[in-house]
């Protein structure tokens, strides 16, 4: 169980590092506009805003890695649990307020590596 969640974990990191780039740097490229379903007027508009949780989402994607290299299997405990409670509470904020489907994009991997982190604990 210790290696699923470990997997679990990196994948949803590495996913945060993707909304990062995406929302960084492509926001107004046509990848950004497509995966976002933006016209270019839209994206233009919406830039900063996005470029801002783009950097949320490059500090929660740190957070998870430091806690897959932090030595001290209390405080990585810790870490990983802390890291993917606020992925969660992020998904749930953004199915409410922006999309249903970001629970399932956005949150269903940390769950599912929570879930692993508990059971291997």
């Amino acid at each position: 169980m210790g290696i699923l969640a470990v997997i679990l974990i990196a994948l949803t990191a590495s996913l945060h590092v993707g909304f990062l780039v995406l929302e960084m740097f492509l926001w107004t490229k046509p990848q950004g506009r497509a995966v976002f379903r933006m016209t270019a007027e839209r994206a233009e508009t919406t830039r900063v805003p996005a470029a801002n949780q783009g950097l949320y989402n490059g500090f929660l994607a740190a957070g998870l890695f430091w806690s897959l290299i932090q030595p001290a299997p209390a405080f990585a405990l810790q870490l990983k649990v802390f890291f993917l409670v606020c992925v969660i509470v992020a998904a749930i904020y953004g199915a409410w307020s922006v999309k249903p489907r970001i629970l399932l994009v956005q949150g269903g991997p940390a769950m599912l590596a929570l879930l692993f982190v508990l059971l291997a604990s």
